[in-house]
């Protein structure tokens, strides 16, 4: 599955390499987490993006690439619903995306020397 995931974000990023990305500006994780607050995104998907089985899916660490991200975000038609460009701007999703990706990973539970006496 991460190999899919890895192949399709290599071709996102291809596709937009041969398309040109014009002046796009970098993403800000900064801005990302004030955006996953400001649009509610962590109502259902936990502060850090954890999700719960019951309300919404981990979305980090390790989110899906932009691309299919952005793609589900804008046309779901599940629980979610379409958080369409007029709603969401695409820099602040960009910026969100960002915010996922820069969530380090849980620490492994060997590590924690509370867990192990």
């Amino acid at each position: 599955m991460r190999s899919v995931q890895r192949h399709l974000g290599l071709a996102a990023i291809a596709v937009s390499l041969l398309l040109g990305s014009g002046a796009a500006q970098a993403a800000d994780a900064v801005k990302g987490q004030a955006a996953f607050m400001k649009y509610g995104c962590w109502q259902c998907h936990g502060m850090v993006g954890q999700g719960s089985a019951i309300t919404g899916p981990k979305l980090a660490p390790n989110p899906m690439p932009y691309d299919a991200m952005a793609a589900f975000i804008r046309s779901s038609n599940r629980a979610m619903p379409p958080y369409k460009e007029a709603v969401l701007p695409t820099p602040d999703l960009q910026d969100i995306h960002a915010y996922l990706a820069s969530i380090p990973p849980s620490a492994d539970p060997k590590t924690i020397p509370l867990l192990n006496d």
